[in-house]
């Protein structure tokens, strides 16, 4: 209920304001994101988004890197090679801040998940990721320069998170904390927007959750998701498999449909961020346009795979093996979680349309 009129509110309050065809008018026009030049980007997130930010944190005992710490491009990342991030600096050349850290939530006040590698919860966006942007973007290193070259016109900022607040030891499980709900982890993330529109952002793309349900950990057994009990990620997943999986679909659904009417709302109606241009690039259309067309995509030479995946381990991480490695682009998902270094390629290639202002998969606003 509480979602529903979350939803409802946001409509009524854009058909009373300017009615609903004049606020359609301004979606995809190029007007409403004019980004003239894309010299820097900034990005925050979880492991879908993470390339070795985490490893920090591993390998230091859980201290967080220090101001001015540069995050090294990996070959390894949760999809098996180059993260979609890394992608996006290899079609466009920008600069790349990257901040996301595996296993993050968008806060620990409301989804908490414990890691016992640094024996604390993973670093969340709210708490940790942006004000270790905060912190680097006041730094100056000691030859005088800035550390982060962030032009407020030629930067563009993007917060993918919600694979984790959604998903096991959190809301699909119902271990958020007491009395908050997913409005708390939406508010979180428009919370999130405030803080980089007052250090100086102007240009946003918020990615919406991706269609979890079909990734093989939350999957329906009959559309490839893996069975009960103890796997890499999920301690012991338990036997409700085909309640879990419509229950991801209905909180993704969820999710996503008050981001189509809220992020309109706080930037056309309340006003919240004067003077900005916020893109939503529905990744969630596009994954599912993946896993429905996969030869429009994927292209390897096995065949073409959107329901199995491609590195298989045990439960305790230790021992893997890659059924895919001769033949990686035939395969949507790299393992029960993440997507594949191809699905990564294609998000990037896309993030690069959003970026430009002409993608089929996003809708634009300006304040």
């Amino acid at each position: 209920m509480l979602f529903t009129k979350s939803i409802l509110t946001a409509l009524a309050a854009a058909q009373l304001a300017y009615g609903w065809s004049r606020l359609q008018t301004a979606t995809n026009s190029s007007d409403s994101w004019n980004l003239k030049k894309f010299t820097s980007f900034t990005v925050f997130g979880d492991s879908y988004t993470d390339e070795s930010r985490l490893g920090y944190f591993i390998s230091h005992n859980g201290s967080a890197p220090p101001i001015g710490w540069v995050d090294p491009e990996s070959f390894d990342a949760s999809d098996g090679g180059r993260i979609w991030a890394r992608y996006v600096v290899q079609y466009t050349g920008v600069n790349l801040y990257n901040y996301a850290v595996s296993g993050a939530v968008c806060s620990n006040d409301i989804t908490p998940r414990f890691f016992s590698a640094i024996n604390a919860p993973f670093p969340s966006v709210r708490e940790y990721e942006i004000p270790a942007f905060i912190a680097d973007s006041q730094y100056v290193e000691p030859n005088g320069t800035k550390f982060l070259d962030i032009p407020t016109d030629e930067t563009v900022y993007a917060m993918w998170i919600g694979t984790n607040d959604l998903g096991y030891d959190a809301f699909i499980q119902d271990s958020q904390i007491n009395n908050t709900t997913l409005v708390d982890y939406i508010d979180c993330v428009f919370n999130s927007f405030d803080s980089l529109y007052a250090n100086g952002g102007r240009y946003f793309v918020l990615l919406n959750v991706a269609p979890l349900y079909h990734a093989p950990i939350y999957a329906l057994p009959s559309e490839g998701g893996v069975g009960p009990g103890p796997n890499q990620y999920w301690d012991y997943k338990p036997d409700n498999t085909t309640e879990i999986s419509d229950r991801m679909l209905e909180q993704v659904v969820s999710v996503n449909g008050i981001y189509k009417y809220e992020l309109p709302f706080e930037v056309k109606l309340a006003n919240r961020y004067p003077g900005a241009h916020f893109a939503l690039y529905d990744v969630y259309s596009l994954m599912n346009d993946i896993w429905n067309n996969p030869q429009t995509y994927l292209n390897g030479s096995a065949p073409l795979n959107v329901t199995g995946y491609e590195n298989h381990c045990n439960a305790n991480n230790t021992d893997c093996v890659d059924i895919g490695a001769s033949s990686p682009d035939s395969f949507m998902w790299y393992d029960i979680l993440h997507p594949s270094e191809q699905t990564d390629r294609i998000i990037a290639q896309n993030f690069v349309d959003v970026v430009r202002g002409e993608s089929q998969f996003a809708t634009y606003w300006a304040s």
